[in-house]
């Protein structure tokens, strides 16, 4: 049984909403991502197919969603001209950074920005199939994911008046 359709569950989370004034929770993410201003993991209710339900939704901003699908494209350029090449997430606490290949890595990145092969616009992944209520991936083209943008968007969700930008974006990568 999915708990996220428990009713004894979704009153609870009406309740904690109740207290803290607002149509969601922020779920603490041990990773800090939720710190970072592109990034918020949240729960709320809504319905799904007539029913109460607990969603449980990422989302982050167009700007994150593009440099995480360029960093993806270059380090699988990375691996198919460099087999020795170890990708960030799989990497052991004592690798060694060879720093040739990272700085192909920084120029295959800046290549791809440059050349805008990577595109991407707003979208809203709903998981039904998920551990706890429904799923949902969301990626907007805001600046900031902040308490505005994710009241706006339940509230327009749960309305039925969600629209989604559909013109394709690609970003450059900010200098430090």
């Amino acid at each position: 049984m999915n708990e996220g359709f428990d009713p004894t569950e979704i009153a609870e989370l009406k309740s904690e909403c109740e207290q803290e004034g607002q149509n969601y929770v922020i779920v603490e993410d041990e990773d800090g991502m939720n710190d970072s201003g592109e990034f918020a993991h949240f729960q709320f209710v809504g319905k799904y197919e007539g029913k109460e339900v607990i969603f449980d939704a990422v989302m982050g901003t167009l700007r994150l969603n593009h440099s995480s699908l360029v960093f993806e494209e270059a380090e699988s350029r990375m691996k198919k001209a460099y087999p020795n090449y170890v990708e960030i997430d799989k990497r052991k606490p004592n690798h060694k950074v060879d720093e040739d290949l990272e700085l192909m890595l920084e120029e295959i990145i800046e290549e791809l920005e440059e050349e805008e092969v990577i595109k991407v616009s707003e979208f809203v992944e709903v998981e039904t199939d998920f551990e706890y209520g429904i799923g949902l991936d969301i990626s907007l083209n805001v600046e900031e994911i902040d308490h505005d943008v994710i009241t706006k968007f339940i509230d327009d969700f749960n309305g039925g008046n969600l629209k989604l930008d559909p013109t394709l974006y690609s970003f450059t990568s900010e200098e430090e």
